[in-house]
């Protein structure tokens, strides 16, 4: 304990040259802290004061990361709220709908086809479904696609998407963390988790004009003590009821995002949320040894090629409900591929339910494996849809070549 703070500088500066790294690279910084977090670890070598096992930080480490997992949610719960959302229009509605079906259904196919038990299975597919928001925005941001057609789909889909996971985490937390075996325990898990997050958004929607007036603090120090006391009290106290912690964090988001205080706090809340989340992927990458990922291998492998088969055909089934072109529809499925810190958080929950250990490595190596490719596919989505158009004839005009005849009928020599 004596160099627990040598380490824990030692970890931040690994986690920023990865960082400096990935920026170097054009790359989505997600793989690169989750790959530095595995090179060291338990299995790394000691040199002196040096020590890249981080034995003794870890708890501490695990414990920031625990705080990131918090801000992460916390955000995300910034940048809409419910009213945003029931604004978001029918369309979005429906196109998000189409894209959890697919992908959810698939993952359960996928997860119970491998043989894994229900459990298992349930965590599989919400390992497989969830797309990695900060991802596809810091591309969409990248790539200059913020103005496009399909750019208001995305972020539509994507906000499906958080509601989807805050139920969805809930349910399976009660499922998970209560110990309900029984049909009737798990409906009462299910119901007190959704009452719960039901009552909670009523009653904070209700508690806007106090919050406003509440938070009218003049002193940045002030107003920050009082978001995080306000952000940790009830994602701690979510958790003594078997809710998750991270939706805790989320609701709290979501109302704090009512309020005329939501730009100061996004702000605010920033740095903390990129330092935290940092160490929330650097934490994860530590309880992974590279030698044990050999058996996911194949599993990460099968599920990649299921998700790319089945996020392309939601995508372009998505787009051309809301009207959408076949190559608008096709940017959707390219854009919104990249799986990251929800996966995460999904596996985190599956280990702590004391699920099989196989579900560690599986979710690293096929977030590592999303968290290169989504970026990349997204870059060469024109080269991507004009092969697949070759084959499948989604946009014939585009397909078939202009009649040279009929060109010279028209403009004769």
């Amino acid at each position: 304990m004596e160099h627990i703070v040598l380490e824990i500088g030692l970890a931040i500066c690994l986690i920023a040259a990865a960082g400096w790294l990935s920026t170097k690279l054009r790359f989505s910084v997600v793989p690169f802290y989750i790959l530095i977090g595995m090179a060291v670890g338990p299995h790394a070598p000691k040199f002196g004061a040096f020590d890249f096992r981080f034995i003794d930080s870890a708890p501490l480490i695990e414990f920031m990361g625990r705080l990131g997992v918090l801000f992460l949610l916390f955000y995300l719960g910034l940048e809409f709220s419910v009213g945003r959302l029931i604004k978001s229009g029918r369309s979005i509605a429906v196109g998000g709908t189409i894209y959890i079906a697919i992908n959810f259904t698939l993952g359960l196919l996928f997860g119970w086809l491998s043989g894994f038990p229900l459990n298992e299975t349930l965590v599989i597919a919400g390992i497989t479904t969830i797309s990695s928001s900060a991802i596809v925005a810091k591309v969409l941001v990248d790539l200059k696609r913020t103005a496009n057609a399909e750019t208001e789909m995305i972020l539509g889909i994507i906000m499906f998407e958080d509601v989807f996971l805050a139920v969805y985490i809930s349910i399976l937390s009660g499922l998970l963390l209560s110990g309900a075996t029984s049909v009737g325990g798990i409906i009462l898990s299910a119901l007190l988790s959704l009452g719960f997050m039901l009552v909670f958004l009523i009653a904070g929607r209700k508690a806007v004009p106090w919050l406003n007036r509440f938070l009218n603090i003049r002193s940045n120090e002030v107003f920050l003590l009082f978001v995080f006391g306000l952000l940790t009290v009830v994602a701690g106290f979510s958790e003594t009821i078997h809710v998750a912690e991270a939706i805790g964090a989320l609701l709290v988001g979501l109302v704090l995002a009512e309020t005329e205080h939501r730009h100061r706090i996004e702000k605010l809340i920033l740095p903390f949320r990129d330092f935290f989340g940092a160490l929330f992927f650097f934490s994860f990458g530590l309880t992974i040894d590279p030698l044990t990922l050999g058996g996911a291998v194949w599993l990460s492998l099968g599920a990649v090629l299921l998700t790319l088969a089945g996020n392309y055909v939601a995508g372009m089934l998505a787009g051309r409900s809301a009207g959408l072109s076949p190559k608008a529809s096709s940017n959707i499925g390219l854009t919104i591929v990249s799986r990251g810190e929800f996966s995460i958080i999904m596996a985190n929950l599956g280990k702590a339910g004391g699920l099989m250990t196989v579900l560690q490595p599986f979710a690293a190596l096929y977030v590592l494996i999303l968290a290169i490719l989504g970026p990349l596919l997204t870059k060469e989505s024109k080269l991507v849809y004009g092969l697949l158009n070759r084959w499948f004839k989604f946009d014939k005009t585009a397909a078939a070549p202009p009649d040279r005849s009929k060109a010279q009928e028209n403009h004769p020599a």
